[in-house]
């Protein structure tokens, strides 16, 4: 844009602007040697301030001696030429700037030495954290700072040092990006007020920075404020450092807040049906949800929201009473966050849970076994229009682990087939048009998948040797710790193996049982005190006596 004729004029705002900036940014450097400049245009012509002004900026003293009480001009022109000739030894290279103009306080000439001097200490120089050094050789001073400030403040568009700089957002950005919750809420500031935004940015960054306000909250959002000035104020920012106790608080960005789900949309919602939608606050910092809905009567209603696991996520949930306009109010940190209130039309109530029934092995308390699918069915006969849905969570309370496959099987009947990979207490949650039906949500315990390992076979019947042809060799089998499954048992000849469990086998699987011929017939009588009576804690004694060719098996039984 080319410069008016009033840009150009002697008084110009921004020159007055810059004059006040450069002056601050000489006496923050004098403070140290207890020197100030009052008049920029006079107080450099003597030379003095600007020889003590560029030992501090370079940490080297002057090579030669200079007047120290200079009274007459020729004394303040060597004292100058000294010091020019001083930044000339330093390579920093002065256009068209000689000791007789700062002498004679030309304004212009002083302002474009200063600027110089800005340029070569404040910017060039230092060594600035996160910066790549082949590109920073690069570049420009002025494209060196901006693009520090980008890489700092990376969600803001900021592509110059005047125009970005005038709602005081960016810099509220930029001091909370080098000192992380000093400035936390500069995206919720108010652009109608830029000065009082400056001001708080530039005040925090002062106290705890340590950078001083070389130029004013006032001074920066001015539109004629030139870049020259901002970016003497700027260059400040790359070697801040956080003062110990600093008020850093979490960010919060309730415009960073979102809300999703069929229970905020226009349409889709009904009486009496639970209207759910999730609440997203992942960026938006640590705060508080709140949910209020508002019925078409205008009564309010707050409404919980649940954290889910993590807690960066809400869970609300609402049931609408009356059809009508309804508006769902969503608050984080006590603010709005973006498209709240929704406007949330209810349409009258369709379908009656109460008249679904569900029945089937899935649903039963026992007999269902883990990696095995089971399935049970509902009806929905009579009871009108309506989402049909299962959600079915294992013992942890996931519903992620379970597969689920709902199948219309026609004549209002719907079959839901599910297999839990979980031993262990399982809920399956049946709803029809949103609402629970009756008994829902049903209890199923699942039985762990089966493990012939664990059982343990024992008894008469197994034992290599003692059966008999025609005599009963029996033997039981405790599954107690082996889970679900079918018993199978076959006997084998001629050596009669005995099998159980066959799938998998029972590890001592098959058994060798020898069995011996037939007992021949045997005579068999008994006698003795313990047939007639006892006493409780005595031994009851008696004698059996077994004669025949063979020794058959004696069995004895209390009634």
């Amino acid at each position: 844009m080319p410069a008016t004729e009033k840009d150009l004029a002697e008084d110009a705002p921004w020159k007055k602007i810059q004059q006040n900036t450069f002056t601050r940014w000489g006496n923050e450097h004098l403070k140290c040697v207890n020197k100030r400049i009052a008049d920029l245009q006079v107080d450099l012509s003597d030379g003095l301030r600007l020889i003590a002004l560029l030992e501090v900026l370079s940490q080297k003293k002057m090579y030669r001696k200079y007047h120290q009480r200079p009274t007459f001009r020729q004394m303040k022109l060597e004292n100058v030429s000294l010091a020019l000739e001083f930044l000339d030894r330093e390579n920093i290279r002065l256009v068209s700037i000689d000791s007789k103009a700062i002498v004679d306080g030309n304004m212009k000439l002083i302002l474009g030495l200063v600027w110089t001097l800005i340029l070569h200490y404040s910017i060039s120089m230092p060594v600035w954290e996160d910066e790549d050094d082949g590109e920073t050789k690069k570049q420009t001073p002025k494209q060196r700072l901006l693009g520090w400030i980008q890489n700092k403040v990376a969600d803001l568009p900021i592509t110059n040092f005047s125009r970005d700089w005038k709602t005081g957002k960016a810099l509220g950005a930029l001091v909370d990006s080098c000192a992380p919750g000093l400035c936390p809420d500069w995206e919720t500031w108010d652009t109608v007020k830029p000065v009082n935004n400056a001001s708080e940015a530039m005040q925090l960054a002062d106290d705890w920075l340590g950078i001083p306000q070389v130029i004013t909250p006032d001074e920066i959002i001015d539109p004629s404020v030139d870049e020259q000035s901002v970016m003497t104020y700027l260059s400040q920012f790359p070697k801040a450092k956080l003062k110990p106790g600093a008020p850093l608080k979490p960010k919060l960005n309730p415009k960073k807040a979102r809300a999703y789900g069929p229970g905020i949309e226009p349409a889709g919602n009904r009486v009496l049906r639970p209207a759910i939608f999730t609440v997203d606050t992942f960026s938006a910092g640590q705060g508080q949800v709140t949910v209020y809905v508002e019925d078409p009567a205008g009564t309010t209603e707050e409404v919980k929201a649940v954290p889910n696991e993590g807690k960066k996520t809400y869970g609300v949930t609402y049931v609408p009473k009356v059809m009508g306009p309804h508006k769902v109010s969503v608050l984080f940190a006590g603010q709005p966050i973006p498209k709240s209130p929704f406007e949330v039309n209810v349409d009258k109530a369709q379908g009656d849970a109460t008249k679904v029934t569900a029945k089937g092995p899935g649903l039963e308390p026992l007999g269902n076994i883990a990696n095995r699918p089971t399935y049970f069915d509902i009806y929905t006969a009579g009871a009108g229009v309506g989402d049909v849905t299962a959600v079915i969570k294992d013992p942890q309370g996931c519903k992620d682990t379970v597969e689920v496959m709902m199948e219309d099987k026609g004549d209002s009947v719907f079959r839901c087939t599910y297999k839990p990979v979980q031993a262990g207490p399982h809920t399956v949650a049946v709803t029809f048009g949103g609402v629970a039906i009756p008994k829902s949500p049903f209890a199923v315990s699942v039985a762990p998948a089966s493990n012939a390992g664990a059982c343990r076979a024992t008894g008469r019947g197994l034992q290599p040797r003692g059966v008999r042809v025609k005599q009963v060799g029996d033997f039981k089998v405790d599954t107690r710790n082996a889970g679900s499954g079918d018993l199978k048992v076959a006997v084998k000849g001629p050596t009669h193996r005995l099998h159980h469990l066959g799938r998998p086998a029972y590890p001592k699987s098959p058994f060798e049982v020898q069995v011996g011929p037939e007992a021949g017939p045997q005579k068999i009588r008994a006698f003795g005190p313990g047939l007639e009576c006892g006493m409780v804690g005595k031994s009851a004694d008696f004698v059996v006596e077994s004669v025949g060719t063979d020794v058959g098996v004696l069995e004895v039984a209390t009634a």
